[in-house]
């Protein structure tokens, strides 16, 4: 587009600016043209039938808003599309159905982005179940102070299978409980009675007198019986 129009646009000059050859939205089969050849004034284009372009909206000196429509009858368009015209450059303006999918699209786009980059942060083990596992959980591991941990004989994931597990094989086969009769015994108990030790004078006099004993001389002893013969 040429930039000598943009310090003098106006309403009245902006749809000659807009239909300038350098513009690729402007179509040159249009009724503008058949107009502007025949030198009429913009007034007889709701006389005509075809395609037209007519300024929609303007905001001086910045903004022009120009539709491009199919007319049918002087009360009858269909709007095509939509340009706008900031600080002399021609921009398309989308449609709602594209708008609408543009923005869809982007939301999409970003959920799905950041389910991966969840899924990325996701493990499992059999024995500890699901976890999340952060990069910045690993530069604070690093930091800290390696201790030792001690390993549990289970994890919650383990016990709250093996609960359902015996659940349901309890629900499958019940147990059968048996009636045991116990006969108890009174225990026996047995008394020990120590005799009272005699006094150490009583033992000393015990020890003389078998000393006194021992000292007086033995009586002689008998002697045999004499064999005599057997008759016969």
């Amino acid at each position: 587009m040429c930039f000598g129009w943009v310090p003098i646009l106006n309403p009245g000059n902006v749809l000659d600016y807009f239909s300038e050859r350098s513009n690729p939205f402007y179509d040159r089969t249009c009724n503008n043209e058949v107009v502007k050849m025949q030198r009429l004034t913009l007034e007889h284009l709701n006389q005509m039938v075809g395609v037209e372009y007519i300024l929609l909206h303007a905001q001086e000196p910045i903004l022009y808003i120009i539709r491009k429509q199919q007319r049918q009858s002087p009360t009858q368009v269909i709007p095509m599309a939509d340009y706008y015209i900031i600080a002399g450059v021609v921009y398309q303006a989308p449609d709602l159905g594209t708008v609408i999918s543009s923005r869809v699209l982007s939301a999409v786009h970003g959920i799905q982005s950041a389910f991966d980059e969840a899924m990325s942060y996701c493990r499992y083990h059999p024995s500890k179940g699901y976890w999340w596992h952060f990069k910045d959980q690993e530069e604070r591991e690093k930091s800290k102070p390696k201790s030792k941990k001690k390993e549990e004989p289970s994890s919650v994931f383990q016990r709250h299978r093996v609960d359902t597990l015996l659940l349901d094989l309890r629900s499958k086969f019940p147990p059968t409980f048996y009636q045991v009769h116990v006969t108890l015994s009174l225990p026996i108990t047995f008394e020990v009675k120590k005799e009272p030790e005699p006094p150490a004078e009583a033992v000393k006099q015990e020890e003389r007198e078998p000393a006194t004993k021992s000292s007086a001389p033995a009586p002689p002893s008998k002697p045999p019986p004499e064999k005599r013969a057997r008759l016969q």
